[in-house]
Protein backbone atom coordinates (compact mmCIF):
# COMPACT_ATOMS: atom_id res chain seq x y z
CA UNK A 1 0.00 0.00 0.00
CA UNK A 2 1.94 3.48 -1.34
CA UNK A 3 0.87 6.46 0.55
CA UNK A 4 0.99 8.90 -2.46
CA UNK A 5 -2.19 9.37 -4.32
CA UNK A 6 -2.08 7.22 -7.15
CA UNK A 7 -3.36 8.71 -10.73
CA UNK A 8 -4.52 6.07 -12.92
CA UNK A 9 -5.82 8.36 -15.62
CA UNK A 10 -7.65 11.18 -16.72
CA UNK A 11 -10.66 12.61 -18.47
CA UNK A 12 -10.84 16.04 -20.45
CA UNK A 13 -13.46 18.12 -20.48
CA UNK A 14 -12.19 21.29 -21.74
CA UNK A 15 -9.15 23.42 -21.91
CA UNK A 16 -9.28 24.34 -18.67
CA UNK A 17 -11.39 21.53 -16.82
CA UNK A 18 -9.86 17.84 -16.43
CA UNK A 19 -11.24 15.36 -14.17
CA UNK A 20 -8.14 12.75 -12.74
CA UNK A 21 -9.16 9.18 -12.24
CA UNK A 22 -7.20 8.70 -8.84
CA UNK A 23 -7.22 5.79 -6.60
CA UNK A 24 -9.67 7.22 -3.89
CA UNK A 25 -12.50 7.74 -6.81
CA UNK A 26 -11.53 4.50 -8.28
CA UNK A 27 -12.00 2.82 -4.84
CA UNK A 28 -14.76 5.12 -4.12
CA UNK A 29 -16.56 3.87 -6.99
CA UNK A 30 -15.91 0.13 -6.23
CA UNK A 31 -17.43 0.46 -2.92
CA UNK A 32 -20.49 2.56 -4.18
CA UNK A 33 -21.44 -0.31 -6.65
CA UNK A 34 -21.02 -2.91 -3.91
CA UNK A 35 -23.50 -0.94 -2.18
CA UNK A 36 -25.56 -0.50 -4.99
CA UNK A 37 -26.07 -4.28 -5.81
CA UNK A 38 -26.32 -5.27 -2.02
CA UNK A 39 -29.25 -3.16 -2.11
CA UNK A 40 -30.64 -4.15 -4.85
CA UNK A 41 -30.63 -7.88 -3.44
CA UNK A 42 -32.23 -7.04 -0.35
CA UNK A 43 -35.08 -5.12 -1.67
CA UNK A 44 -35.83 -8.40 -4.64
CA UNK A 45 -35.24 -10.27 -1.52
CA UNK A 46 -37.66 -8.38 1.34
CA UNK A 47 -40.16 -9.17 -1.27
CA UNK A 48 -39.98 -12.69 -0.35
CA UNK A 49 -39.19 -11.93 3.26
CA UNK A 50 -42.96 -10.83 3.11
CA UNK A 51 -44.54 -14.30 2.51
CA UNK A 52 -42.37 -15.67 4.82
CA UNK A 53 -43.50 -16.75 8.20
CA UNK A 54 -40.15 -17.72 9.83
CA UNK A 55 -37.11 -14.96 9.30
CA UNK A 56 -33.81 -16.52 7.89
CA UNK A 57 -30.30 -15.28 9.14
CA UNK A 58 -30.23 -12.69 5.91
CA UNK A 59 -33.77 -11.25 6.81
CA UNK A 60 -32.75 -11.10 11.36
CA UNK A 61 -29.51 -9.50 10.15
CA UNK A 62 -30.38 -6.54 7.86
CA UNK A 63 -34.13 -6.00 10.34
CA UNK A 64 -31.49 -5.57 13.31
CA UNK A 65 -29.02 -3.71 11.55
CA UNK A 66 -32.01 -1.41 9.80
CA UNK A 67 -33.78 -1.35 13.28
CA UNK A 68 -30.90 -0.88 15.56
CA UNK A 69 -30.03 2.48 13.68
CA UNK A 70 -33.61 3.57 13.93
CA UNK A 71 -34.09 3.09 17.36
CA UNK A 72 -30.39 4.57 17.90
CA UNK A 73 -31.46 7.36 15.78
CA UNK A 74 -34.40 8.47 17.90
CA UNK A 75 -32.86 8.35 21.27
CA UNK A 76 -29.79 10.29 19.58
CA UNK A 77 -31.80 13.14 18.05
CA UNK A 78 -35.08 15.18 17.38
CA UNK A 79 -38.42 12.80 16.51
CA UNK A 80 -38.51 15.70 13.55
CA UNK A 81 -35.79 14.44 11.41
CA UNK A 82 -36.74 10.63 11.59
CA UNK A 83 -36.95 10.91 7.63
CA UNK A 84 -33.45 11.55 7.56
CA UNK A 85 -32.47 8.37 9.31
CA UNK A 86 -32.07 6.27 5.81
CA UNK A 87 -29.68 8.86 4.65
CA UNK A 88 -27.09 8.83 7.67
CA UNK A 89 -27.21 4.94 7.76
CA UNK A 90 -26.11 5.31 3.74
CA UNK A 91 -23.07 7.19 5.05
CA UNK A 92 -22.59 5.43 8.22
CA UNK A 93 -22.30 2.12 5.98
CA UNK A 94 -20.28 3.94 3.40
CA UNK A 95 -17.86 5.23 5.83
CA UNK A 96 -17.88 2.31 7.44
CA UNK A 97 -16.61 -0.13 4.33
CA UNK A 98 -14.17 2.89 3.06
CA UNK A 99 -12.77 2.67 6.52
CA UNK A 100 -11.78 -1.15 6.29
CA UNK A 101 -11.19 -1.39 2.99
CA UNK A 102 -7.65 -0.96 3.58
CA UNK A 103 -7.53 -4.39 5.07
CA UNK A 104 -7.89 -6.00 1.46
CA UNK A 105 -5.07 -3.77 0.30
CA UNK A 106 -6.87 -0.62 -0.95
CA UNK A 107 -6.45 2.49 -0.17
CA UNK A 108 -9.43 4.03 2.22
CA UNK A 109 -11.13 6.95 0.10
CA UNK A 110 -11.94 8.33 3.66
CA UNK A 111 -7.91 8.97 3.96
CA UNK A 112 -8.35 11.59 1.10
CA UNK A 113 -9.70 15.23 2.77
CA UNK A 114 -11.16 15.65 -0.77
CA UNK A 115 -14.03 12.86 -0.02
CA UNK A 116 -14.33 13.82 3.56
CA UNK A 117 -14.93 17.38 3.37
CA UNK A 118 -17.98 16.58 0.82
CA UNK A 119 -19.54 13.96 3.07
CA UNK A 120 -19.59 16.74 6.08
CA UNK A 121 -20.45 19.20 3.76
CA UNK A 122 -23.61 17.28 3.06
CA UNK A 123 -24.13 16.72 6.61
CA UNK A 124 -23.98 20.52 7.04
CA UNK A 125 -26.60 21.09 4.52
CA UNK A 126 -28.59 19.08 5.99
CA UNK A 127 -28.38 21.29 9.30
CA UNK A 128 -29.08 23.78 7.49
CA UNK A 129 -32.17 22.14 5.50
CA UNK A 130 -33.50 21.06 9.36
CA UNK A 131 -33.07 24.87 10.77
CA UNK A 132 -34.56 26.65 7.87
CA UNK A 133 -37.61 23.82 7.66
CA UNK A 134 -38.69 23.31 11.00
CA UNK A 135 -38.21 26.58 13.03
CA UNK A 136 -36.79 29.08 10.20
CA UNK A 137 -37.29 31.92 12.78
CA UNK A 138 -36.00 30.26 15.93
CA UNK A 139 -33.29 28.96 13.92
CA UNK A 140 -32.38 32.40 11.59
CA UNK A 141 -32.37 34.09 15.64
CA UNK A 142 -30.39 31.74 17.17
CA UNK A 143 -27.07 33.15 15.25
CA UNK A 144 -27.80 36.62 17.32
CA UNK A 145 -27.92 35.15 20.47
CA UNK A 146 -27.04 35.95 23.06
CA UNK A 147 -27.13 39.35 21.21
CA UNK A 148 -26.44 41.00 17.86
CA UNK A 149 -22.79 40.92 18.64
CA UNK A 150 -22.38 37.50 18.87
CA UNK A 151 -23.44 36.52 15.15
CA UNK A 152 -19.38 36.48 13.79
CA UNK A 153 -18.93 33.92 16.34
CA UNK A 154 -22.31 32.00 15.95
CA UNK A 155 -21.21 31.78 12.29
CA UNK A 156 -17.59 30.67 12.54
CA UNK A 157 -19.11 27.99 14.87
CA UNK A 158 -21.17 26.85 12.38
CA UNK A 159 -18.82 26.87 9.72
CA UNK A 160 -16.53 24.72 12.02
CA UNK A 161 -18.72 22.25 12.24
CA UNK A 162 -17.98 20.30 8.78
CA UNK A 163 -14.56 21.46 9.05
CA UNK A 164 -13.93 19.81 12.15
CA UNK A 165 -16.17 16.72 10.76
CA UNK A 166 -13.92 16.47 7.69
CA UNK A 167 -10.77 16.60 9.44
CA UNK A 168 -11.44 14.12 12.14
CA UNK A 169 -12.34 11.88 10.27
CA UNK A 170 -9.10 12.32 7.63
CA UNK A 171 -6.75 12.50 10.43
CA UNK A 172 -7.76 9.48 11.89
CA UNK A 173 -7.73 7.08 8.85
CA UNK A 174 -5.04 9.39 7.01
CA UNK A 175 -2.38 8.07 10.25
CA UNK A 176 -3.21 4.70 10.13
CA UNK A 177 -2.29 4.16 6.43
CA UNK A 178 1.07 6.10 6.80
CA UNK A 179 1.69 4.03 9.44
CA UNK A 180 1.00 0.79 7.87
CA UNK A 181 2.84 2.63 4.64
CA UNK A 182 5.74 2.57 6.91
CA UNK A 183 5.71 -0.41 8.28
CA UNK A 184 5.65 -2.37 5.18
CA UNK A 185 8.33 0.28 3.22
CA UNK A 186 10.82 0.49 6.01
CA UNK A 187 10.86 -2.55 8.20
CA UNK A 188 12.60 -5.86 7.65
CA UNK A 189 10.90 -8.31 6.07
CA UNK A 190 10.85 -10.58 8.89
CA UNK A 191 9.10 -8.11 10.95
CA UNK A 192 6.39 -7.83 7.73
CA UNK A 193 4.45 -11.17 8.88
CA UNK A 194 2.08 -11.13 11.78
CA UNK A 195 3.51 -7.66 13.20
CA UNK A 196 0.90 -5.71 10.87
CA UNK A 197 -2.16 -7.84 11.73
CA UNK A 198 -2.30 -5.83 14.64
CA UNK A 199 -2.05 -2.53 13.18
CA UNK A 200 -4.82 -3.65 10.52
CA UNK A 201 -6.60 -4.83 13.64
CA UNK A 202 -6.45 -1.76 15.15
CA UNK A 203 -6.56 1.26 12.21
CA UNK A 204 -8.73 -0.64 9.45
CA UNK A 205 -11.20 -2.23 12.07
CA UNK A 206 -11.15 -0.59 15.63
CA UNK A 207 -10.78 2.30 14.61
CA UNK A 208 -12.60 2.21 11.33
CA UNK A 209 -15.80 1.68 13.22
CA UNK A 210 -14.67 4.21 16.22
CA UNK A 211 -14.28 7.01 13.66
CA UNK A 212 -17.59 6.11 11.00
CA UNK A 213 -19.62 5.87 14.77
CA UNK A 214 -18.48 9.54 15.41
CA UNK A 215 -18.70 10.90 12.26
CA UNK A 216 -22.46 9.48 12.18
CA UNK A 217 -22.98 10.76 16.26
CA UNK A 218 -22.43 14.11 15.60
CA UNK A 219 -24.12 14.20 12.80
CA UNK A 220 -27.37 13.39 14.09
CA UNK A 221 -26.71 15.37 16.89
CA UNK A 222 -26.03 18.37 15.14
CA UNK A 223 -29.00 17.79 12.72
CA UNK A 224 -31.23 17.61 16.05
CA UNK A 225 -29.97 20.48 17.35
CA UNK A 226 -31.21 22.07 14.70
CA UNK A 227 -34.64 21.08 14.24
CA UNK A 228 -35.52 21.93 18.22
CA UNK A 229 -35.80 25.32 19.69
Amino acid sequence: MDFPIQIYGSIRITDNITIYITETLLVTWIIISVLAVLAIIVNIMSKKWEAMTKPTGVQNFAEMAVGTFDNFFKSSSSKKVLYLAPWFFTVFVFILISNMIGLIGLRPPTADWGMTFPLAASSFLLFQFAGLWHRPKGYLKSFFEPNFLFLPLNLLGEIAKPIALSFRLFGNVLAGVILISLLYGMAPIFFRFGFPVFLHAYFDIFSGILQAFVFTVLSITFVGLAAES
